[in-house]
């Protein structure tokens, strides 16, 4: 029997009961970010065409060569969910301070606050490499109706209520949870349309892919040093292979379909590490526990650090969870360089 492939619209309507809070929010704020992903799709897909490459001339807050595009996505996002009326507030990976929302509605009783991080892996632009949008969302502890406060961005990642990914790829895909699994949407470019097309995603138990950038390996952690060691042993089912995109969200994708591991650690370059804990570690965190993984930043759970700033870095690992442990076992154990 054919069974119709189910758009992301209906598929929203279908799951609202599993969404424990009020139905029509979460379907609205979803629909804003899958309005914004496809006309930064649009975008991200003619680059090679138009003047939208190379840098904007500015740096961002983390000091990094802002890409025009970055700018570009920052733009369109924060629009979108501004315009849509849904949100109260923004945080985003390029803006220095958070966005209050104040609507033209003097009650404005919008719960929801989101963190994007608008352009992941941006530094592949121009050698048109996938990149990616990563968004978490949650509801605001602050009371409706008032400004927004630093308090409603920097939550642990376990109060998060929805977490995803926009990837521009080779197809363009909406990955996304509300804490009842993870789904993926595929969009149908000449309608414009997503449709489900990897329902319930999950990590195969046993990965054999590891990701990491090598080039670093002199400044990790012995315990790293040593996991990559491990990972290039000639014993059971290694050595695993390596793949490394630079891309956190094409990265992180490519494990969670084949199964693999995906390692940002600290290191004397980064002491803190590199990757932001609220725009790319917990919403990719509550994606990789939905899907039966596991995310540490080398001994404990990502989603139970309580943030104190709204750009924290925080070393980062992530994958199948016998890997992630694994890796967790090198940390901890006595280091004998």
């Amino acid at each position: 029997m054919h069974h119709k492939i189910q758009t992301l619209g209906e598929f929203i309507i279908k799951n609202q009961s599993s969404f424990k809070y009020t139905s029509g929010e979460l379907s609205r704020l979803i629909n804003s970010i899958r309005l914004a992903a496809k006309v930064v799709n649009y975008e991200v897909n003619k680059a090679g065409l138009v003047d939208v490459l190379g840098t904007a001339g500015d740096t961002n807050i983390q000091g990094e060569d802002q890409q025009k595009l970055d700018v570009y996505a920052n733009e369109k996002f924060i629009q979108t969910l501004v315009n849509r009326n849904i949100v109260c507030g923004i945080a985003s990976e390029e803006e220095e301070d958070f966005i209050s929302i104040n609507s033209i509605d003097e009650n404005n009783q919008n719960k929801y606050v989101v963190l994007i991080d608008p352009l992941d892996g941006s530094s592949n632009i121009d050698v048109n490499v996938s990149v990616g949008t990563i968004f978490s969302i949650y509801r605001r502890v602050t009371p409706a109706g008032t400004p927004v406060k630093i308090e409603d961005f920097l939550q642990k990642g376990n109060k998060q209520v929805a977490a995803g990914y926009i990837i521009y790829g080779t197809s363009t895909m909406l990955v996304y949870t509300t804490g009842d699994g993870v789904n993926g949407f595929t969009l149908n470019p000449a309608i414009g349309t997503f449709y489900l097309s990897h329902p319930q995603m999950n990590f195969p138990i046993e990965g054999t892919i590891y990701s990491v950038n090598e080039g670093n390996y002199i400044h990790f952690p012995q315990g790293i040093k040593n996991y990559i060691k491990y990972c290039q042993m000639e014993e059971d089912n290694r050595p695993y292979t390596s793949r490394y995109i630079g891309s956190l969200v094409s990265d992180f994708h490519r494990n969670m379909i084949k199964g693999g591991i995906y390692l940002y650690p600290t290191s004397t370059k980064n002491p803190n590490g590199k990757l932001r804990l609220l725009y790319e570690c917990n919403p990719i965190a509550f994606l990789a526990e939905q899907a039966g993984g596991k995310a540490s930043d080398g001994s404990s759970r990502i989603m139970d650090i309580m943030p104190v700033e709204l750009h924290q870095r925080v070393s980062f690992v992530c994958g199948s969870i016998s890997m992630v442990e694994k890796v967790e076992s090198f940390m901890c154990a006595p280091q004998i360089s």
